[in-house]
């Protein structure tokens, strides 16, 4: 049952796939073996983020790799390492961070396509496996740790990284965080807790702690939200997991509109671009797809395009 009236449905289209000549067909890999029991992998995209020149970066999980779609959905590599690569977000001086949950938070130069080391450890601990990241406004980074956590084990955390560079353990306690983004204000963090079904809400305080943490949104159905970016507007649109949809809610919580996938279950991930800031990309994983979706709202402009 649903308190709310039923969502607009809103079909997507593809818009392009990993190139089959690039595919690791037949193929087992260590985040397989684990995350997907043994099965081979082709490929698992995810952390789509757009450049100011309107190309599309995204990674490829199990096999440590970086690819670029162009505006017409011409796909090409663009980096290859050993990593597990995840979410990816551009800075606006044209840096790309990406979090590697083999490494920590790594740092890829477009020019010359070099992948560094940014933050790998705190307080000399690694990392469980970090999944996600978010910029705010400012230039403060946030990202998730995930790890395997889940209802089994809530031990998943959240960390920020502020202008200075100063690192802060922000929360903990989760049952596996995954997306995450800041509202228009900074002053709340949306998380995506994917095994708890829910996006939590995260009032930052004037001490710059959070406090009264509670649920925003909960969910059902499907394996839970995975990434989630916000509208022009202050609404959350949420990549349902499991369910091949896209969900768009207002500033208050309530669901408007329901994207659906043409190519399969695995949405994960999502990020506004094309004019207007209107169209909404969507990776579907397990396809190695990328799908599009004109959205009657807007993105929000995000850091990298500052």
């Amino acid at each position: 049952m649903s308190w709310y009236p039923l969502p607009e449905v809103i079909e997507a289209e593809v818009f392009c796939r990993v190139p089959d000549s690039i595919r690791k067909t037949g193929q087992r890999s260590v985040w397989g073996d684990t995350n997907r029991q043994g099965a081979p992998v082709e490929c698992f995209v995810e952390g789509p983020s757009f450049d100011r020149a309107g190309n599309l970066y995204f990674t490829d999980i199990p096999w440590g790799r970086v690819f670029r779609a162009a505006p017409d959905g011409t796909v090409d590599l663009v980096a290859e390492y050993d990593g597990e690569p995840n979410g990816l977000r551009i800075h606006k001086d044209g840096r790309i961070f990406i979090t590697d949950s083999k490494h920590g938070i790594m740092e890829l130069d477009p020019a010359t396509v070099a992948v560094t080391e940014h933050c790998t450890r705190f307080r000399l601990e690694s990392f469980k496996g970090v999944n996600d990241l978010a910029y705010a406004s400012d230039g403060t980074l946030a990202w998730t740790d995930q790890g395997q956590t889940g209802l089994h084990d809530p031990t998943g955390r959240v960390f920020r990284q502020r202008p200075d560079g100063q690192i802060d353990l922000l929360l903990k306690g989760i049952p596996s965080p995954n997306g995450l983004v800041w509202s228009l204000d900074n002053k709340t963090l949306y998380v995506a807790v994917t095994r708890a079904n829910a996006i939590w809400r995260v009032p930052i305080m004037l001490d710059g702690q959070a406090s009264k943490v509670g649920t925003f949104i909960q969910m059902s159905g499907g394996t839970g939200p995975d990434g989630i970016t916000i509208t022009a507007d202050g609404g959350l649109v949420v990549s349902h997991v499991g369910l091949g949809a896209i969900w768009v809610f207002d500033n208050f919580g309530q669901p408007i509109y329901r994207v659906n996938s043409p190519a399969g279950h695995a949405t994960t991930n999502i990020a506004f671009g094309g004019p207007g800031n209107k169209d909404l990309y969507i990776t579907e994983s397990e396809t190695g797809t990328i799908l599009k979706a004109t959205l009657p709202v807007a993105g929000a402009t995000l850091y990298s395009h500052l």
